[in-house]
């Protein structure tokens, strides 16, 4: 039970997976929610706007702070890292990030990209195969399928409203 908390007692990972519009951010939001009612620390932000901090912190000369600092949180969860296309620096910053959280604190992700697609991401092969290996080493995989709920709802909102019937007027 994800909502419990005893994968952020155990420092591991929960990975959550799927085409856009699964619903992966709202099921990983449910449940930082939920941590957050238990008493636990928990961050969510877009991928990219994490990596545009540590960026600006690793200028400064104050990255390690930076790492410190996001270290409180039990849980960091970072949205749709498959649309993060990263340049060396930023690829860079973000395994730091990642590396340093191994085994000792926990990281929710979600992407639309599996991981033979993340490449994208961080560009180097090892780097690649490096971060996945330190993520999924213990970590709880989602893979959200199903049509888009958004896709669904549009067709609901633009379906024409049905003329009542004459028994029914």
């Amino acid at each position: 039970m994800l909502c419990e908390g005893g994968f952020v007692e155990r420092s591991e990972n929960l990975l959550a997976f799927g085409l856009p519009g699964r619903g992966k951010t709202h099921l990983v939001c449910a449940i930082g929610h939920e941590l957050v009612e238990r008493g636990y620390r928990v961050l969510f932000t877009p991928t990219y706007r994490l990596v545009q901090l540590l960026l600006v912190a690793k200028r400064e000369l104050t990255l390690p702070q930076k790492l410190r600092e996001l270290d409180r949180c039990d849980l960091v969860i970072l949205d749709d890292i498959g649309y993060v296309q990263q340049n060396r620096e930023e690829m860079e910053v973000l395994f730091t990030f990642l590396a340093e959280r191994y085994e000792r604190r926990s990281v929710a992700i979600t992407s639309n990209l599996v991981f033979s697609e993340w490449d994208r991401i961080f560009k180097d092969p090892m780097t690649t195969a490096a971060a996945i290996d330190r993520l999924v080493h213990h970590a709880t995989i989602l893979e959200l399928t199903g049509k888009s709920y958004r896709s669904e709802a549009a067709l609901h909102r633009s379906a024409p409203a049905k003329a009542p019937r004459e028994e029914e007027a």
